[in-house]
């Protein structure tokens, strides 16, 4: 029997069949069915599949336009073989992911910088997609991110060698083991930056790093952009004033007017290049275009040069006149790099220690270690960047003269480092010292 008296509510202590949830207060909750047709919950992709997909989607979508270029630099009025344009454009597709050509005329290894910065993007994009078809997004896990950026650089890597064993099988050749290890290094790196991206490691990352770091990491990196767009100007603005030579140069091409416009294309496609070229001479180390040459601003030795559209824009002798005045645009840009860096870190502080109103700047509410540390930090990131990008900008173009070409890494690093140092300090102080003072500085609680 039991020994509830028969008054008192029978209450149970377990849930069975056909028991309705009891809610604190003793009144039964309804819990709604699930629907037949409800939603689901989404079904995640094997990451092998996931990565297998987006890798040679990136492939793909980065080696059509090098097929048609070069088929169209192929073209002649007898019109060129179609396996010879797409054999042509693998070996370009793989010269612009940096591994090296073997050809008749000796190596070739100079990278056209357009198409390796094609190919960056779409296997960024594939380390986003990847992230997002196994459920990683904003999962913040550093383990799932590099995962996925593996499972990316792999399939690529085979994509790779696959690609030299078939271009292998004219003139042009190139070694499947270097192009599998190459293009899996390069494919790893990309799809890790989408990836972090997605899976919102990169703000975990910046959370953990000191402002200073952080800040300095962010201003060189800005003064580095700069740089460049200084040197994309210049190397514009050579290329306008030898325009005839380049037109001349491509009219001497006897391949209709498709092949010219291919040849035109080539040489775009090269355009990076030449500005990297261009900031490192207005930086003061020069470049190369060939065994024994320099292209500085203090002196021009190249001899006899090759019909390339792309050389026509080279200066023929030192800087003189109006032309010293470009040398002050490396630190003019350093300069607006520290000045960037100081005007948000002013706005920054009035709003932590409360300046009243959203951008209000007062010079008293920002220290100086505070503003000076990430300027100084901000010249070796800058040396960093810019010695990278003279590290990918040069190669060779055969076993002749032109088996040097471009500048040299470490002076590039040695001179941008101590350039942007000074200008980016020069800036942030300046712009500190000008930023009119708005009242006395702030009292801490603690000290009222």
């Amino acid at each position: 029997m039991s020994s509830v008296p028969p008054d008192q509510p029978r209450r149970s202590t377990g849930v069975h069949a056909g028991a309705r949830p009891v809610d604190p207060a003793g009144r039964e909750r309804r819990v709604p069915a699930p629907r037949p047709g409800g939603p689901r919950p989404p079904r995640r992709a094997p990451l092998a599949l996931a990565a297998a997909v987006a890798a040679g989607w990136a492939a793909l979508t980065s080696y059509l336009p090098v097929a048609l270029v070069l088929g169209l630099a192929q073209l002649s009025e007898d019109a060129a073989a179609v396996a010879g344009a797409l054999l042509a454009g693998l070996a370009g597709w793989l010269l612009g992911h940096g591994v090296p050509l073997t050809t008749p005329a000796g190596p070739l290894h100079l990278a056209p910088l357009v198409l390796t910065a094609l190919a960056a993007w779409r296997l960024v994009r594939a380390g986003v997609h990847v992230s997002r078809a196994i459920g990683a997004r904003n999962g913040r896990s550093p383990r799932r991110t590099v995962t996925v950026a593996v499972a990316v650089g792999i399939g690529y890597g085979l994509l790779g060698a696959l690609a030299a064993a078939l271009a292998g099988t004219g003139e042009v050749r190139a070694s499947p083991v270097r192009a599998g290890l190459t293009l899996a290094a390069f494919g790893t790196l990309a799809a890790l930056v989408g990836a972090a991206r997605t899976t919102d490691v990169t703000a975990l990352l910046a959370e953990r790093v000191p402002p200073v770091l952080r800040d300095g990491i962010r201003t060189g990196l800005v003064a580095a952009l700069l740089l460049l767009a200084a040197g994309g100007g210049a190397a514009g603005l050579a290329v306008a004033t030898g325009g005839g030579d380049a037109a001349d140069m491509i009219g001497a091409y006897r391949t209709g007017v498709a092949g010219q416009a291919g040849v035109t294309l080539v040489s775009l496609g090269y355009a990076p290049n030449a500005t990297v070229w261009s900031i490192s001479y207005l930086l003061g180390p020069g470049f190369a275009v060939g065994t024994g040459t320099v292209v500085r601003t203090s002196e021009v030795s190249v001899g006899g040069l090759p019909a390339i559209p792309l050389l026509a824009g080279l200066p023929s002798g030192p800087v003189d006149g109006f032309g010293a005045a470009l040398l002050a645009v490396p630190v003019l840009a350093a300069m607006a790099a520290g000045w960037l860096l100081a005007r948000r870190l002013l706005r920054t502080a009035g709003q932590r220690l409360g300046s009243g109103r959203a951008g209000t700047e007062d010079r008293h509410r920002l220290d100086w270690p505070a503003l000076l540390g990430p300027a100084a930090l901000a010249g070796p990131v800058a040396g960093v960047v810019l010695a990278a990008a003279a590290l990918v900008s040069g190669g060779s173009l055969g076993a002749g003269r032109l088996a040097e070409i471009g500048p040299v890494p470490w002076q590039v690093a040695a001179v941008t480092t101590a350039v942007v140092t000074v200008g980016a300090v020069l800036g942030a102080a300046a712009t500190r010292a000008l930023t009119p003072s708005r009242g006395r500085p702030a009292v801490t609680q603690a000290r009222r």
